[in-house]
């Protein structure tokens, strides 16, 4: 009876972190970019009630003896399906359709990843120009460099095409290619990205390295909207869903205990 109070925290314990996790996705309901998060479960150990595999007649036991010991948490993975597009009145908000991430230098050495567009253009000690994220982190074009425009660009003027290259009009007032791309990048296993908090995702083994767009012939492109941002994919109705069924196992294993206990109670009494 014992083993029942363990099994039952141990599911108390898992469904926390369950609750843990959709108060995070209804916390970011709002959140540009986000990806909406799903905990897993899995068995722990079994232990074997009956070691005898034959009956008394030599027959082999068509099933086992086994019980298990409880569950827990085994991971907690990002669903990257495609969040739907908001309007913007910016026109350095761009949203990615398809499967890349935009890519922001945090300091000298790291690149961090985001499918947050919410940029932003800051004068640079150049005079000019740099794209950069609302934390001042320069985003980055194709070739791995800060995207810059010299002093002469007026920030409203510039526009960007499906393919992420921007454009600036001519004296007559026709758009001509800068050649400049923001950078988009994939990952073969988005999933196995590290959140950095803030929208921002790292590479590890797991994902594996960053894939470059431009100079792969192995992924499908993805395209960019000006003036738009990719909204959270979050759906609150099922994690409203989800958090009632958290809610529902949390007291069932909490009733277990309850009744484990009274048992034991019970038990206890039969010598009085």
């Amino acid at each position: 009876m014992v083993r029942s109070l363990w099994s039952a925290a141990s599911g108390m314990i898992a469904q926390q972190t369950n609750l843990d996790v959709i108060s995070n996705n209804l916390a970011n309901v709002n959140t540009t970019g986000y990806k909406t998060e799903v905990a897993g479960f899995r068995s722990l150990l079994y232990q074997t009630l009956q070691n005898q595999s034959t009956t008394a007649s030599g027959d082999p036991k068509p099933t086992s003896a086994q019980v298990g010991l409880g569950v827990r948490n085994s991971s907690i993975n990002s669903i990257f399906t495609q969040g739907s597009f908001q309007a913007s009145s910016s026109n350095t908000d761009f949203a990615i359709s398809g499967d890349g991430f935009f890519a922001v230098q945090v300091d000298e050495d790291t690149i961090n990843y985001t499918r947050n567009g919410n940029f932003f253009l800051s004068t640079n000690d150049g005079g000019g120009l740099t794209l950069c994220t609302s934390d001042g982190y320069p985003v980055l074009n194709s070739m791995g460099r800060a995207i810059t425009f010299n002093r002469n660009y007026v920030s409203s003027k510039l526009s960007i095409s499906d393919d992420g290259q921007f454009f600036y009009p001519d004296a007559n007032n026709n758009p001509q290619p800068l050649g400049i791309y923001i950078g988009l990048f994939q990952f073969q296993n988005p999933t196995g990205l590290n959140k950095e908090g803030g929208s921002y995702y790292s590479p590890t083994a797991a994902s594996g390295e960053a894939i470059n767009e431009a100079r792969s012939t192995n992924v499908k492109k993805s395209t960019l909207a000006q003036g738009y941002l990719e909204a959270s994919n979050v759906q609150v109705v099922d994690e409203m869903v989800n958090m009632i069924v958290a809610q529902r196992a949390y007291e069932m294993n909490s009733k277990a205990i309850t009744t484990t206990d009274e048992m034991m109670q019970t038990a206890n009494n039969l010598k009085r």
